[in-house]
């Protein structure tokens, strides 16, 4: 693994709101040359077919979400899961290169590949590496299904290279309204307004585009869900989905509960008593299945509120990004 000791900075060539804010601390990156093969096969029991295969370009992720999952995965780097997630960045600029030679050998196993699993495939490093953009170009080459869920605007440069492909969907993760639900748990990802100026332009492109209300936060965002949803029909999006809060280790509650409680104070309480009466008296699910459902009536009620506006403005709901469904490619254009 090579230091990079001062890598070209990203946020000079975009503006502020469209990669978002960088983060206070001193951002660290560092190049890793992978040696083996980048795409995961990672199990998901509410995903098609129960397995995602994903590829990671990144490691580690600027946008700070307090409540991101893929925070264990920095742990296995040697480095912590709090701020060592979002200051530490891990970047692996052969990863195109590999993907090309794994997808000679397997292409005609794979259903679908999604754009990441352990981060955001769209940092504000992406600016500069493009690694997932020749990434998605290897994808096109190969005729592989393809999906990408982001919380970035970044994702729009890419539309020439995501309409060369027949199958592939974009997703926007969008949990909150507005800024001010946002900054406790997202501080430094892109605002709210900028992902559905984004969504807009993905979906005018002709690209199939949704929207995913992940994480509810019980007892924190569940009435945003009706306005995200139609904000997100306004934009072109014709897919949703939602899941609950799930913390997966202890350092990530910790981590979570520590930036809770510094953020919002007075709200704090709420959202832990919520998410324990969710968990059993814990804030951690006790099995796999349990891991993005809730189970009281309070939440029964939050998945009926999104099934019925998901409904009402004409959603396919509950389908995640590994699904990706046909996308109108014009007949000039080479087939995905």
């Amino acid at each position: 693994m090579r230091h990079v000791r001062n890598p070209p900075n990203p946020y000079n060539k975009f503006s502020a709101e469209y990669v978002g804010e960088p983060p206070p601390t001193k951002l660290e990156v560092f190049e890793e040359t992978a040696t083996k093969n980048v795409i995961t096969k990672a199990f998901a029991s509410d995903w098609e077919g129960g397995w995602r295969y994903t590829v990671n370009c990144y490691r580690g992720c600027v946008h700070g979400c307090t409540y991101c999952f893929a925070r264990q995965y920095h742990e296995y780097l040697g480095y912590g899961a709090g701020t060592d997630f979002e200051t530490k960045i891990v970047v692996k600029p052969n990863t195109p290169q590999l993907l090309r030679e794994e997808l000679k050998k397997t292409r005609d196993k794979m259903p679908h590949l999604d754009f990441s699993f352990a981060t955001d495939p769209y940092l504000p490093l992406e600016a500069e590496y493009q690694l997932t953009r020749k990434c998605l170009e290897v994808c096109a080459e190969f005729g592989v299904p393809t999906a990408v869920i982001t919380k970035s605007p970044l994702v729009t440069r890419d539309i020439d290279v995501l309409k060369k492909q027949s199958k592939v969907s974009v997703f926007f993760s969008l949990p909150f309204l507005t800024k001010e639900m946002s900054n406790p748990f997202e501080p430094y990802t892109p605002v709210p307004e900028a992902r559905f100026r984004a969504m807009k332009m993905i979906a005018d492109a002709g690209i199939p585009v949704g929207i995913g209300v992940a994480p509810v936060i019980p007892g924190y965002n569940e009435s945003d869900i009706p306005g995200l949803l139609e904000r997100a029909k306004e934009a072109g999006a014709t897919r949703a989905f939602m899941s609950m809060l799930h913390l997966d280790t202890d350092s990530i509650e910790d981590y979570f509960v520590e930036k809770l409680y510094e953020r919002i104070p007075t709200k704090a309480a709420k959202v832990i008593n919520t998410l324990k009466r969710e968990r059993g008296g814990t804030l951690r699910h006790s099995s796999y299945r349990e891991r993005m459902t809730g189970e009281t009536e309070q939440w029964e009620v939050t998945m009926k509120l999104f099934d019925f506006h998901a409904k009402r403005l004409g959603f396919r709901q509950h389908e995640k990004p590994g699904e990706p469904e046909i996308a109108p490619v014009p007949i000039q254009q080479t087939l995905f």
